[in-house]
C-alpha cells in the first residue's frame, strides 16, 4: 500500500481530505500542529496524529494540506526528511507557481485542485444537493499537474487526486501555468469580482426600494436560465431586448482592456499577492 503523510490534517482542508482518505488503498500518517486539529482528527476519525519525522519514514506521497503562505515554510521545514523519489502533492497552483518550493530536481511535484460541484448537474439526494464545496457527497471534476518527476508518477498523482476529492467525474490535466490562469485568473480575479458585483447591484435594487426577498429569487433565478444558455445547457437564445441591454452594459461595467488580466504577469503578480 502507498505510504501519505499528510500535512495540516487537522486544518480546515486536511479534515476534508482526513475523511477521504480514511477508508481508502493508502496508508495514511497525519501531522497536525495545533491541539483542536489533533483533538477534532481523535474525535471524528479516531485518528492519532506523528511527528513529520514519523510520517515521512517510508512516505512515499507527502500531502501539503496548508494555506498558501504557509507552504514554503512547510516545505522547506520537510525538506530534509524528503526522500529522492518522494511526490510532494500541493492542492493550489500559488505556490509551486510563485517558486515557494524547494529546488530538489529529484522530487516530484504534483499539484492537484477541484472544479467543485457544478452548477449544472444530475444531483437528487439531499445531501450532494448541499454539497457545494465538494469532496463530501457531489460529484466534481478536477485538474492536476506533474510539475515535475517521472511521467510514470503522474498516475499516481492522479489517483491520490481522485481520492482525497472524491466522488470525481472528469480529471483534467494542465499545466502548473494553465491551473494559475484558471485560478486566481479565471475563478477568482474575474468570476468572483463580477458575483461579488451582482451582489452589490441586488442590494442596491434593494436600497431603491425592491423587496429583499423578491430581489433575490429574481437574480438567482435569472442567474440560472441566462447560464444555461450562455453556456448552451440548453437550447435558447436571448431576447432583443436583452442582447441590447448587453451592448449597452457591458462597456458600463467593464474596461475594453479587462482580459489583461490573463496577462502572464498579471497572473503573476496576484500570485505573489496571495503568496
Amino acid at each position: 500500500m502507498t505510504s501519505i503523510a499528510l500535512f495540516g490534517a487537522g486544518g480546515k482542508m486536511g479534515h476534508r481530505l482526513s475523511r477521504n482518505l480514511k477508508d481508502s488503498a493508502f496508508t495514511v500518517r497525519h501531522v497536525e500542529v495545533s491541539e483542536p486539529g489533533r483533538a477534532r482528527l481523535a474525535q471524528d476519525f479516531g485518528v492519532q496524529c506523528v511527528s513529520p519525522e514519523v510520517a515521512l519514514a517510508d512516505a512515499e506521497v507527502a500531502i501539503l494540506a496548508v494555506p498558501d503562505t504557509h507552504i514554503g515554510k512547510v516545505a522547506q521545514s520537510i525538506n530534509h526528511l524528503l526522500k529522492p523519489g518522494t511526490m510532494v502533492v500541493v492542492l493550489d497552483a500559488a505556490a509551486p507557481f510563485a517558486g515557494h518550493l524547494p529546488e530538489r530536481p529529484d522530487l516530484t511535484y504534483f499539484v492537484t485542485h477541484p472544479c467543485h460541484p457544478p452548477i449544472f448537474n444530475d444531483e437528487t439526494v439531499m445531501e450532494a444537493k448541499l454539497d457545494r464545496f465538494g469532496g463530501i457527497a457531489a460529484k466534481q471534476h478536477i485538474v492536476s499537474a506533474l510539475m515535475q518527476g517521472p511521467e510514470e508518477h503522474y498516475a499516481l498523482g492522479e489517483e491520490v487526486a481522485r481520492t482525497i476529492w472524491a466522488p470525481v467525474m472528469r480529471s483534467h490535466r494542465v499545466t502548473v501555468e494553465q491551473m494559475a490562469l484558471l485560478e486566481p485568473g479565471l475563478s477568482e480575479t474575474v468570476v468572483a469580482s463580477l458575483l461579488d458585483v451582482m451582489r452589490e447591484a441586488m442590494d442596491e435594487v434593494v436600497a431603491r426600494g425592491v423587496p429583499a426577498e423578491a430581489a433575490r429569487d429574481f437574480l438567482l433565478g435569472h442567474m440560472n436560465i441566462l447560464a444555461a444558455v450562455i453556456f448552451k445547457e440548453q437550447p435558447g437564445v436571448f431576447s432583443d431586448a436583452c442582447n441590447k441591454a448587453i451592448t449597452f452594459g457591458k462597456p458600463m461595467l467593464m474596461r475594453d482592456d479587462w482580459k489583461r488580466v490573463f496577462e502572464p504577469q498579471e497572473i503573476a503578480a496576484s500570485i505573489k499577492r496571495i503568496t
